[in-house]
């Protein structure tokens, strides 16, 4: 019943930068947490950052370390992923994802936002 909106998805020229936002629905943001997942056409979704409930870790997949950076809000309900240094391989729909443990596979998350498409021209 945990509900999910993110947003902030766009077109962007490879080297630029975009902010992705999820906003949670209900009073129990912080019991959850946050990851993001992508998909790009053709591909199985895979796992891009997390972070825990109280937002003291961090966790990235190595294509994303060192260009994008995941935090979060909790009196806003709010997390976000901050993405640096865009690259036409990152073009993908991203799906932010909650869950009460912080884990890396897609199929353990139960509470998904419905997408927002990120495209990197070259």
């Amino acid at each position: 019943q945990v509900q999910l909106v993110d947003s902030g998805g766009g077109l962007v020229q490879a080297g630029g930068s975009l902010r992705l936002s999820c906003a949670a629905s209900g009073r129990t943001f912080s019991s959850y947490a946050m990851a993001w997942f992508r998909q790009a056409p053709g591909k199985e979704r895979e796992f891009v950052a997390v972070i825990s409930r109280s937002g003291s870790s961090t966790y990235y997949a190595d294509s994303a370390k060192g260009r994008f950076t995941i935090s979060r809000d909790n009196a806003k309900n709010t997390a976000y992923l901050q993405m640096n240094s865009l690259r036409p391989e990152d073009t993908a729909v991203y799906y932010c994802a909650a869950r009460e443990v912080a884990v890396t596979t897609p199929g353990l998350y139960r509470y998904w936002g419905q997408g927002t498409q990120v495209t990197v021209s070259s």
